[in-house]
């Protein structure tokens, strides 16, 4: 689902890569394979700069995010295409949270955009539901929330061990990812958006979600918007998803609902998302994590690194482009030149090759 372009849409583009662990460094390859033949067919200088931030880096020397390297991404790069972290041998998974979260929080990425669509009907568990059925985005808060580490022990250890947990809800990250929301909508012609809270019993955090919400919804009367708790939109979405095209949600339930959403739509190996600051660098990233059961076999499914990448693309203005790699997907998907996962027998670098090659094909057509 193309979402709003956010760069000036210039002609180059220099793109940070960070495979990090398991499948993300063999589905992050193909991704990039993808896209140097879109550019190279555009004619797009496009330059991918690699880094080996991950679990290896941080077992051999001790770091997770090297000195500067925030403000490096942020003033020298345009986009980041990220993989996945998380590898067994870190049971605390340090160097994810450290990485990843640390970027989505020291860069602002506010916005976590997750497009869930339907690319082929045999895909959804949802009975007699087609590609015009399933079509729609979670638009989550992405720095806030329950994700903010706010909290600690008390008398750990011991039977009388309090845990505590703070949800942490601003007013101005209130304000701007909700509004993101109805900007996204209109800017693409959706003309119904849904905000879920569970105000009813988080009354002082989600109370002002309700309040924020209903102040904004009069700025955006050409769109169609209403309020559901999240337990009635988890029924609702499976009940039936045709009634949503944007949600907007807090950091925990986004990501819930999100996942939710990507199981109706043929499962986590199809769901790409963007972790999106508005005019800013941004990282995107497939939503399946580095799954290190399926790492290293060959079958891993690369098309949610092609589909964020093409949210990517997107985002630095190069609509035509990201077309062409959604085309490809889909492509695929009718073709059933796929891995195991999608009930293919593909491994992972033939589909990454059939899917460049055809994503280079439909742009020289459609251009």
């Amino acid at each position: 689902m193309p979402g709003i372009p956010m760069r000036s849409g210039g002609p180059k583009a220099r793109i940070a890569v960070i495979p990090g662990d398991g499948i993300g460094t063999e589905v992050t390859p193909q991704a990039v394979k993808v896209l140097k033949a879109v550019a190279a067919t555009a004619n797009r200088p496009l330059e991918f700069v690699e880094f080996d931030w991950g679990a290896d880096k941080y077992l051999r020397e001790g770091i997770t995010l090297p000195p500067g390297a925030v403000e490096m991404l942020r003033d020298e790069f345009d986009a980041i295409l990220f993989g996945a972290l998380g590898d067994p041998r870190v049971p605390s998974n340090q160097h994810a949270a450290d990485i990843l979260l640390g970027l989505r929080f020291k860069l602002d990425l506010y916005v976590n955009a997750r497009p869930v669509e339907l690319l082929h009907n045999r895909l959804t568990p949802l009975r007699d539901r087609t590609e015009k059925d399933i079509r729609l985005v979670v638009i989550r808060e992405n720095t806030e929330g329950l994700y903010a580490g706010v909290g600690g022990f008390f008398k750990k250890g011991t039977p009388d061990e309090i845990a505590i947990q703070e949800d942490v809800n601003s007013r101005k990250g209130v304000e701007r990812i909700i509004r993101y929301a109805f900007e996204h909508a209109r800017q693409n012609g959706l003309k119904r958006l849904c905000m879920s809270d569970k105000s009813n019993a988080m009354t002082f955090a989600h109370g002002l979600w309700q309040r924020v919400f209903k102040e904004l919804r009069e700025e955006y009367t050409d769109i169609d918007s209403r309020h559901l708790y999240i337990d009635t939109l988890a029924m609702e979405i499976v009940r039936d998803p045709r009634q949503f095209d944007v949600i907007v949600t807090c950091n925990l339930f986004g990501d819930i609902i999100s996942d939710l959403g990507a199981q109706l739509a043929g499962g986590l190996g199809l769901a790409p998302s963007g972790n999106i600051h508005p005019g800013k660098t941004s990282l995107f990233e497939p939503v399946h994590g580095s799954a290190p059961n399926l790492a290293g076999k060959g079958i891993a499914n690369p098309l949610g690194s092609v589909l964020a990448s093409a949210m990517m693309l997107d985002f630095l203005g190069w609509g035509p482009e990201a077309n062409a790699l959604r085309h490809a997907v889909r492509a695929a998907l009718h073709e059933n030149y796929v891995t195991p996962d999608l009930g293919g027998d593909k491994r992972t670098e033939e589909v990454g090759e059939w899917v460049a090659k055809k994503a280079g094909n439909k742009f020289a057509v459609q251009t």
